[in-house]
């Protein structure tokens, strides 16, 4: 079916686990997204947000893609005490609209989205920062983004054969090396300190809930030669002499980086040596040896939220899937 102006198509987190689209493409779409960006053919307003408990969060996304005929907002909240009430930490929701006209063609489950991605743009990361013999992923924060990234490097880097994990709650660590284990067939370790994950990690990932208020645990003598460090917490679980110990310090973009150091966040922070779109078009070398030190730090941008959408949109036509709704 065709969607008439008047009409959009909704996409549940099950539809869009239907499409079965391959973690391939999402790292791929991700990936085209911060060229697209790096090219000049992205617009992409930094995010504001709302914030009505602490270290909550309710943030719009809007980017648009014209060379993908993409265009569209993500509006999506952070809550750490959901768990409280059984409840995941990330909700939301994606809106694509039409370029030409603006009607919303399709609203999707943001959560699956925001999940897939973040992983994804770790690896895209990971392929111009980290190692290319990498085999020991070590990650700290074992929720969603735990999940996603490690079968994201998974993916991308067919050596990596132990994965070191920890978590503040010892059931959720046993729930993660478990359903890990299975599902990617590594050797899941999990770690009674973060410092036993960080000593021998090659690659290392932080997905704690975001807080201003963080107690940052992570020592830069932890940091062994050659290490690529992602942070997707906003920093929550690196002291800054750790991250002023990286030879490079990337992030995915330095102007909302900035824009949230101008509210309060990341005080302490090494001077950014590159945003990734540079990186991945080679205007600035990533990797050059194997002992340098890199970083990145992630912020989630709303580029890789809609490329994917509009990958999404594009299978859910081709496949049947979904439910045309009237506005």
């Amino acid at each position: 079916m065709v969607a008439s102006p008047h009409q959009l198509l909704f996409l549940s987190r099950a539809d869009i686990e239907e499409t079965n689209i391959p973690l391939k493409d999402v790292i791929s779409m991700v990936e085209q997204a911060f060229r697209e960006k790096g090219e000049g053919f992205a617009e992409m307003p930094p995010k504001p947000g709302i914030h009505t408990a602490p270290d909550a969060f309710i943030h719009a996304m809007p980017a648009y893609l014209p060379r993908l005929r993409a265009a569209g907002i993500k509006w999506i909240s952070g809550y750490p005490d959901n768990y409280k009430l059984g409840l995941p930490y990330f909700s939301g929701l994606t809106i694509l609209n039409n370029p030409e006209t603006g009607f919303p063609e399709a609203v999707m489950d943001g959560a699956w989205i925001t999940a897939k991605r973040t992983g994804a743009a770790t690896a895209v990361a990971a392929k111009y920062l980290a190692r290319q013999d990498a085999e020991i992923i070590g990650i700290l924060g074992l929720g969603v983004e735990g999940r996603t990234n490690l079968e994201a490097l998974h993916e991308a880097f067919p050596k990596i054969r132990v994965a070191r994990v920890y978590d503040t709650s010892e059931t959720n660590q046993q729930r993660y090396v478990d359903e890990m284990t299975r599902k990617t067939g590594l050797m899941i370790e999990p770690m009674k300190t973060p410092r036993a994950v960080v000593e021998r990690s090659d690659i290392i990932v932080t997905a704690a809930p975001m807080s201003i208020n963080a107690n940052p645990v992570i020592e830069k003598d932890w940091l062994k030669e050659g290490v690529f460090g992602c942070s997707l917490d906003f920093g929550s679980y690196w002291k800054p002499e750790a991250m002023h110990s990286m030879n490079k310090f990337c992030a995915d973009d330095a102007e909302q980086l900035l824009y949230y150091k101008s509210i309060g966040w990341f005080q302490d922070i090494p001077p950014i040596y590159a945003n990734l779109e540079q990186v991945i078009l080679g205007r600035k070398p990533g990797r050059e040896n194997d002992l340098e030190k890199t970083m990145s730090m992630n912020l989630g941008l709303a580029i890789e939220d809609i490329a994917v959408a509009i990958r999404l949109f594009e299978l859910a036509k081709k496949k049947g899937v979904g439910q045309w709704l009237t506005i």
